[in-house]
């Protein structure tokens, strides 16, 4: 039976690409908001971070009213560490709309994504957004689009995907670049038009894949899943498999339904064949479970999700000013949080670490573990967390390592300095297209050579460049590359970091403190320009005496100290070092606080060179 009161869309797209402005847009004109209500930009990033950042995380739900159909819109992340979310949620939908940013074009995501929904056969409609740029490249965006399709192979259906020209910003959309619109009534008809309607099996057995989970303290776990056929009704006895492990089992009772309205859920007795629904009753309810009619357990095949990249280790913070300031601080409370993050991020793997009170954090990039690490500590959570490493795989008797495609923007004058280093460390250039007065470099690069790299990358471009990737593919591993190029000013003592220390220390390298910062032995306090650490008393106080000289008690003046963020902190780890985050702060140490500890280690270590 054919839903053609329904319509299930996700909306796909690289970074930035103006996804959430365009469903804000959508949700405005499709009459899901009050016409006195005050909505905020982007409301569909309710998270802090995601707004903070101004980049969507974890994909999210919603609905919409045009004609008398009802539009479920997913909203999904376009930046490469949570693919995840895509990858899953493309289950729930019957076509997406492919966003492409009308000056930057195809960028590494949209390879990804698209492909994705390729896969699964999904109808496409490709908008052009932000055609209301000055740089706007509206009739070189089809071309492009049209390009990447038929590079991904898409059968001829796909490849006379509709094309419309939006303005998310604006709220406007129109079939030509020349003629901007008024409103997104042609996005919405075709919409209509285009996506196919569910065709579903109201009066067969029920049954539910679960692509994305919720979590509620009152009643626990809360699948969310499109009903494949038949109904859902509340209090109805259900029995749960899996496709890709056949143990798992159990029967549970459904005690609430949800379908989304607008922005919110709205309590229903019953949903159909093609809903969008979240429902509770299931205690262990897991993504890719398949809930079904105990009369016919039948699992759904579930996407495969892409394998982690990155690791890091998670453990008990140690450090002399442990436990000040945090209030989850053990390593049950730390295990407990970990996995409970499981449940809802399906790219994370979470593993017992080598150390006592240690876990390995498997995931997708040093941006998707940093999400965690911060969420965290917001909640209070004090632990340190080691170097990112990427994860090296054996595959046919070779040592083979994740390899990045990399797009990176940058003027023409910036193009000799990424090259040089983007060269020291294992990245192959792939192809070079000049844009106006800039260059896109295209390279397939070590995931190694990547850490550490983005700020030192903002330095060499002023701050201009623009650098974007995906995961290519595993291949051979390249050898040896040099993670840093500078090493660590590192605290001799431990007490309060005084004017007089911090001037003498800044010449030696740049600070990472000011005055008054409690610092302890061991801590590192700065950046040295040679590639070696250098310990400095920054608690060392001038000595008072009865000589008075002309010029000697004028004020000390200290340079501005350069304050990390945690993901530059993250960046600027070395192999020897740990990050130790507390609600209030952040701070880097050696894994050794004591000096003749890492002299001797050091020591043994060139022995073994």
């Amino acid at each position: 039976m054919l839903r053609k009161d329904l319509r299930n869309v996700a909306i796909i797209a690289h970074v930035d690409h103006g996804k959430t402005t365009l469903v804000d847009e959508m949700l405005k004109q499709g009459g899901s908001f009050r016409d006195n209500q005050v909505v905020e930009d982007r409301v569909m990033d309710s998270n802090d971070i995601e707004r903070e950042r101004g980049i969507t995380i974890l994909a999210k739900n919603a609905s919409t009213y045009y004609n008398g159909v009802k539009i479920n819109l997913v909203d999904t992340p376009g930046h490469a560490d949570f693919g995840g979310e895509v990858e899953r949620v493309l289950k729930m939908v019957d076509g997406v709309l492919l966003l492409v940013d009308a000056f930057e074009g195809p960028m590494p995501q949209t390879r990804f994504v698209l492909q994705k929904a390729l896969a699964l056969n999904l109808k496409v409609i490709v908008v052009v957004n932000k055609i209301d740029r000055p740089d706007a490249r509206c009739n070189e965006i089809g071309d492009e689009v049209l390009e990447l399709l038929l590079e991904l192979d898409a059968n001829d259906e796909q490849l006379d995907s509709p094309i419309l020209y939006c303005s998310g910003r604006d709220g406007t959309a129109s079939f030509s670049p020349t003629e901007p619109g008024t409103d997104l009534k042609p996005l919405f008809d075709t919409i209509l038009d285009y996506i196919p309607c569910f065709d579903g099996e109201p009066d067969h057995p029920m049954q539910v894949l679960v692509s994305a989970i919720d979590y509620n303290e009152y009643v626990g776990r809360i699948g969310i899943g499109r009903i494949e056929r038949g109904t859902l009704k509340l209090n109805m006895d259900v029995a749960k498999c899996d496709f890709h492990d056949p143990n798992v089992s159990g029967k549970s009772k459904i005690t609430a339904i949800y379908q989304f309205d607008g922005i919110g859920r709205t309590k229903v007795d019953y949903a159909t064949a093609g809903d969008i629904v979240a429902f509770s009753g299931i205690e262990s309810v897991n993504i890719g479970n398949t809930i079904c009619d105990p009369a016919d357990v039948t699992p759904i095949e579930f996407v495969k999700i892409s394998e982690p990249t990155v690791e890091m280790t998670f453990s008990v913070n140690d450090s002399p000013f442990a436990g000040r300031e945090g209030k989850f601080v053990t390593s049950r409370q730390l295990s407990d949080r970990l996995h409970k993050e499981l449940l809802k991020d399906v790219s994370l793997r979470v593993e017992e670490g080598e150390q006592a009170d240690s876990f390995r954090v498997c995931g997708r990039g040093e941006m998707h573990l940093s999400i965690l690490i911060e969420n965290m500590r917001r909640e209070g959570y004090e632990f340190q967390v080691s170097t990112p490493k990427v994860l090296f795989k054996t595959i046919n008797g070779t040592l083979c390592e994740p390899y990045e495609r990399l797009v990176i923007d940058v003027g023409e004058n910036c193009v000799g300095a990424v090259m040089e280093k983007i060269g020291m460390r294992k990245g192959e250039l792939v192809h070079m297209t000049p844009q106006g007065s800039r260059m896109r470099l295209e390279f397939i690069i070590p995931a190694r050579g990547l850490l550490g790299y983005r700020s030192e990358f903002l330095t060499d471009t002023r701050g201009e460049g623009i650098m974007n990737t995906v995961f290519d593919s595993y291949q051979e591993f390249k050898g040896n590359i040099e993670r840093r190029q500078t090493g660590s000013l590192v605290a001799f003592e431990t007490g309060e970091a005084v004017t007089y220390g911090l001037y003498n220390a800044q010449d030696r390298g740049t600070l990472f403190i000011g005055p008054a910062t409690p610092v302890y032995a061991g801590m590192v306090v700065g950046e040295c320009p040679k590639a070696e650490d250098i310990t400095v008393n920054v608690c060392k106080k001038k000595h008072v005496t009865n000589m008075r000289a002309a010029g000697s008690d004028e004020a000390l003046r200290l340079t501005s100290p350069k304050i990390l963020s945690l993901d530059e902190a993250i960046e600027f780890l070395g192999e020897d070092e740990m990050l130790e985050v507390t609600p209030k702060s952040i701070r880097i140490r050696k894994r050794y606080l004591d000096h003749a500890t890492r002299m001797r280690m050091l020591a043994n270590k060139k022995s073994k060179q």
